[in-house]
């Protein structure tokens, strides 16, 4: 893809005054060691060295959202391959689990999640009954028979399903959700619910759309890419490549965030010689705040532009709605109390707001940090708010970006496999309801469903008899894991399909299923993802071996709501991807062009590289709009650290590695200032408790550059520290956050 003119072009020449450190390689210096993940992946794949190199040449990347065909991808020339990618490929070439693994789920009990993973692929579907010691092996008909029964004799009210963003393909989302409103329920949700939901409602209801805007190419040459509460050197770090280019065309990087995290800082990027020898600086500026100090950071800013006439008066009279009650209600704010609730002094945050008013184009990064807060919607809606006043938004080399750290959860809301909303991102109504009933000929349930925290919520209070889960691990992932162990406990049947074993799957219940999934490089006829900057790409099936017994999830959930509802067979029966494909074209009009994917690279962009291109918004008036943040008032301390939760070396819940290559934290870290430490007579590597009003954890002293009050743990060890039921108030995202106290052991 060509670099567009208007912005600036990376320079040709190396760059020393970009490079980390003159020593070759980094030698010394605190970073992942690429060369030796290369080195790793080949040992474990040794026993299939051919397909897994055909799984790197040729399939979609299975990682994050980046959405590489083969090892290239749709921006910039070269090798695009991470480490992330690497340690997952295991997962696709591994054989299957031996017989008698899980006939006595005893002997696995306390094992960790990559002690489980390792075991081998689920090759076989399995049952467990309450009070027997393990898992029995069924045949596929006996399975899907059992889980129909239930399904029937619980109603639609009393079933639900969640899909994970392991890999999942957009065909599997879909014919997921089909299957589903076929049953006659919409509670069906994805793993988008404790991601990003709060972007789509920020989104949604300021632009009209709820993806990204931009594309990647808009980083390079812009004037400023801002970074608030993400770290892609961690979670997605083959966009270190893009910023190495961005940083050579002359692209200021600012990153918001409480921790001074060292791969945003300086990252050695293996595929690029000059960065591979010398590294890249990447940030210019950080900017620290306290955790869930987003919102009144950001609204500060605003404030400082606004008090500095840097506002885009154009823009804003010509594009865009509520800017003046916002502005109003902005310039009234206390800088003290802007200051108090940011966990910043004034001076970083107009330091801050020079650095916007300073770019003519900006691009803005968000993640986790931002979302997983109880005021999550509103920390998109400030960052939305701010772009806005600047003109970011429609223009190249401009945009707002929510990150996406999962291969394919980008589609699973576009599908549809969402309670709050059908295919296309259409609200759960009677309307639209209407239009999906006439096109799939079943009625479709007409109000929202269960979101997975309600979920398990439901099935906490005995209200819910079957579960579906498809990969993830709830124990994992949510809030309180004691709490979710009884809820799923107590849940008299729950289906799990997955390639691997979970620690959820060992929680004793009335009964257990156990259902062989095929990864996506098995699924004939090819299966699609949609990458974060919206491209829909064809990922091919890839010869190789195989499971004999797994089965692909769209083909199973199509199947289950057949013998649950066998009047509706021929309204749920594909003949293969392709015909799902023609399907999902008709009934979501921005994924017309997916019928047209026949080869393994295959793409489109929907929407085309700038979403709301010309400054034209798909809101009813035509304008984007500002929205009323009011920054939420801190929670009173008293003299407890504000908690978060970090992620380190490890893919959504899986864990890959007990230290952190770029910062050196082991999983028990906490992550404290070295003031605090002090202050508590606590010193480096110290074992202490961690007590929250929820539990309690036990770790060790981290000294780490994080603003001081606040502390870090990673997730989802530390989810023993966050209490259950706290969430925002449109999304339901999960609050992954608390206040603790730090103490001795």
């Amino acid at each position: 893809m060509q670099i567009a003119s208007a912005l600036r072009k990376p320079r040709r020449r190396w760059t020393p005054s970009n490079w980390a450190s003159w020593k070759p390689f980094g030698i010394g210096e605190q970073r992942p060691n690429n060369f030796g993940e290369v080195l790793r992946a080949a040992v474990e794949n040794r026993d299939n060295p051919r397909y897994a190199w055909r799984i790197l040449r040729d399939g979609v990347c299975d990682g994050c959202a980046l959405g590489t065909k083969g090892l290239s991808d749709w921006t910039i020339p070269g090798i695009h391959l991470c480490n992330v990618r690497l340690r997952l490929l295991r997962l696709n070439t591994m054989g299957p689990i031996a017989p008698d693994a899980l006939a006595d789920v005893s002997r696995l009990e306390g094992l960790r999640g990559d002690e489980l993973r390792r075991l081998g692929r689920l090759d076989r579907p399995r049952l467990r009954r309450r009070g027997e010691r393990g898992f029995t092996v069924i045949t596929w008909d006996e399975a899907l028979d059992l889980a129909a029964e239930r399904i029937r004799a619980a109603g639609p009210e009393r079933v639900g399903f969640y899909l994970t963003s392991r890999g999942m393909p957009n065909e599997s989302y879909y014919a997921a959700q089909k299957a589903a409103r076929a049953i006659g329920t919409n509670s069906i949700d994805n793993a988008a619910r404790v991601c990003h939901s709060p972007s789509t409602f920020g989104l949604k209801e300021a632009l009209g759309v709820a993806a990204s805007t931009c594309s990647y190419v808009d980083w390079i040459g812009t004037d400023l890419i801002v970074f608030v509460g993400s770290n892609v050197a961690n979670n997605q770090p083959v966009t270190t490549k893009y910023l190495h280019k961005a940083k050579k065309a002359g692209t200021k990087v600012a990153v918001v965030n409480p921790v001074r995290e060292p791969g945003m800082e300086r990252y050695w990027i293996p595929s690029v010689p000059e960065s591979a020898l010398f590294g890249t600086k990447i940030a210019d500026r950080f900017f620290q705040l306290a955790t869930g100090g987003d919102v009144a950071f950001l609204t500060g800013a605003l404030k400082a532009l606004i008090e500095r006439d840097a506002v885009d008066r154009r823009f804003v009279e010509a594009r865009t709605e509520g800017f003046d009650e916002l502005a109003a209600e902005v310039r009234a704010a206390d800088w003290e109390q802007l200051e108090l609730a940011a966990g910043a002094p004034r001076a970083e945050i107009e330091a801050f707001a020079e650095m916007v008013a300073a770019a003519e184009r900006a691009v803005f990064v968000w993640s986790m940090g931002v979302t997983q807060h109880a005021h999550g919607e509103d920390g998109v809606r400030a960052l939305v708010n701010l772009a806005l006043a600047r003109g970011f938004v429609g223009r190249e080399g401009c945009g707002l970006m929510p990150i996406r750290g999962h291969s394919g959860v980008q589609g699973g809301a576009e599908m549809g496999c969402y309670s709050t909303a059908l295919p296309g991102g259409l609200a759960v109504n009677e309307e639209n309801a209407a239009r999906f009933s006439e096109l799939w000929g079943f009625e479709v349930p007409t109000t929202p469903g269960r979101t997975a925290p309600e979920m398990l919520d439901a099935a906490h209070a005995g209200e819910l008899d079957v579960l579906f889960s498809s990969g993830g691990n709830f124990l994992d992932v949510m809030p309180d894991p004691d709490r979710v162990r009884e809820a799923l406990a107590r849940t008299p049947l729950r289906v799990h399909m997955d390639i691997v074993v979970s620690s959820q799957m060992l929680v004793e219940g009335e009964e257990v299923l156990l259902l062989p999934a095929m990864t996506r490089y098995e699924i004939p006829g090819g299966v699609t993802e949609t990458t974060t900057e919206r491209r829909v790409v064809l990922s091919p099936e890839i010869p190789g071996p195989r499971i004999a017994e797994a089965r692909p999830e769209w083909h199973v959930l199509l199947e289950l709501a057949a013998r649950v509802r066998p009047e509706l067979a021929d309204r749920l029966t594909y003949s293969d991807t392709a015909a799902l494909r023609r399907e999902i074209a008709e009934a979501v009009p921005a994924y017309a062009q997916i019928a047209e994917l026949r080869k393994g690279g295959d793409s489109f962009q929907y929407g085309g590289r700038l979403l709301c291109d010309g400054e034209r918004f798909d809101t009813p008036s035509g304008r984007a709009r500002f929205a009323l943040v009011r920054p939420p008032r801190p929670a009173e301390a008293n003299g407890r650290l504000r908690l978060a939760t970090r992620r380190g070396k490890q893919f959504n819940s899986m864990v890959q590695e007990r230290t952190d290559p770029l910062n050196g934290a082991q999983r028990e870290a906490v992550l404290m200032a070295a003031y605090d430490a002090e202050r508590l007579g606590l010193r480096d590597g110290q074992r202490v408790v961690v007590r929250s009003d929820a539990g309690r954890f036990e770790g060790f002293v981290a000294l780490a550059p994080i603003a001081p009050g606040n502390v870090q743990v990673h997730w989802p060890e530390g989810n023993v520290l966050i209490a259950d039921g706290v969430r925002s108030a449109d999304a339901g995202i999960p609050d992954y956050n608390a206040l603790v106290t730090v103490e001795a052991a």
